[in-house]
Formats: structure tokens, sequence, C-alpha cells
């Protein structure tokens, strides 16, 4: 029988038995595990990388004022596995070889303007891009020289491009200091093909500028982009 206020096995060999049960078991060795530990947060950080979300530096300033040379930003490379790219979205892509000046440095960052059958043009009465006949306010985001406060044209060139499905039209918010879609489109004599890139050369969607932190802003598609119709 158990008393009232006696555990079980309180004396002689029984609680002998439960004395050592109840001794904690040896933990294993921090050192040991620190290895397997560091295997698999280095795992983790690859397919993340490779998958997910990249750190890109911005090497150029054809993106300027929304992005400065060395800006950090984080690129999310899962989002077009699930949607196409939008109009107003600022992408990271591989480059065609014939828009790049060194092999080596073969991926860029731009916005895009158009997309698969839309109908882009340069420009309407009062110097502005049109899509599928709709103005697009690009005042908000084209580069400002900082000594003259002298703002970018949205383009130095005519175009008037149907954009092909499957393909995007591109173009850096410094509109006189990018390689990109217009820049192409005049250097061909008009290829619309080879003025565009492929949506399977995108590799992922822009979506923080993260440093320097005191310029740290979320990217979004301007308003501007909501208003352009669908092409008919």
């Amino acid at each position: 029988m158990i008393e009232e206020g006696q555990a079980p096995g309180a004396d002689g060999e029984g609680a002998e038995e439960s004395s050592e049960k109840q001794q904690p078991k040896k933990k294993g060795s921090f050192w040991k595990e620190l290895p397997i530990l560091l295997g698999v947060a280095i795992l983790v950080a690859i397919v993340v990388r490779t998958w997910v979300v990249q750190t890109y530096y911005i090497p150029s300033g054809s993106m300027e004022t929304t992005l400065q040379i060395n800006d950090r930003v984080l690129v999310n490379k899962l989002v077009y596995d699930f949607s196409d790219p939008e109009r107003g979205e600022i992408i990271v892509f591989t480059a065609p070889e014939s828009w790049r000046s060194v092999m080596e440095e073969d991926e860029f960052i731009k916005r895009v303007i158009a997309v698969g059958g839309d109908h882009v043009v340069c420009c309407d009465a009062e110097g502005r891009i049109t899509v599928n006949g709709e103005p697009l306010d690009e005042d908000a985001y084209l580069y400002t020289n900082p000594l003259t406060g002298e703002q970018d044209k949205p383009s130095q060139d005519p175009f008037d491009v149907v954009v092909p499905e499957g393909r995007l039209w591109v173009m850096g918010d410094h509109r006189s200091a990018s390689g990109d879609s217009r820049e192409r489109f005049i250097r061909t004599g008009g290829d619309v093909q080879s003025s565009t890139i492929p949506v399977d050369a995108v590799i992922g969607k822009a979506f923080v500028l993260f440093w320097p932190f005191a310029d740290f802003n979320w990217f979004s598609a301007p308003e501007t982009y909501a208003d352009v119709p669908e092409p008919s």
C-alpha cells in the first residue's frame, strides 16, 4: 500500500531504480551538432537564393533616380512562376547578347512599359508615351538632373510598335542613359523582335530597395499603368 504523502518506490531498491530512470539523458555535444546546423543553414540559403529571393546590386545609372549606382535590391524569383510580368513593374532579366556591351554583364534591370499585344507609341502631342492609346504619366519616376532640375523626356526618339506575344517592351527610368527597348529599336532600324525581350528571360521582380537603408523603399507599379486598357 502507498501511504499518503509517500511516492511509489520511496524506499528500498525500488527507490534506487526510480532515481536512475529519472536521471536526464546525456545531451549530444554542441560541437558535434554544429556542422549539421551549419550545413542545413547553407542548404536553406542556397535554395532561397536559387528559387525564391536574391540580392542584386545596381551597377549603372540606367534606372536613376529610382535606383542609384551601388544600391541593393531584393528580387522575387518565384512570382513569375505563377503570373506574367505586368506593366510598370521593375524586373531583372537576362539580356540578349546584342544588348550587352560586355558579355559577362548579362543581367539587366528595367521597367516594363508594355507587354505582349500592346501598342506602344512615342509620342502624343504632349510628348507622352502611350500604351493602347492611353498616355502614361511618368513624372513620378523619370530621371531629373539634380544640377539643372531638367527631367528626361519619355523618349528622345519616336517609335510605333506592337509588342509580339510572349515579349516585353522595357525601358530604364534614366531614358537618356539607358540601353533598352527604345535604344535597340533605333539602333536596329525598327527591328521589333530585337527591341523586345522574351518573358522567359525574366529572372524576377524587384520588390524592395533595402540598401542604403536610409533610402529603403517598396516597389509597386505606378498608378498610371492601371488606366491602360487591354489591347483590342
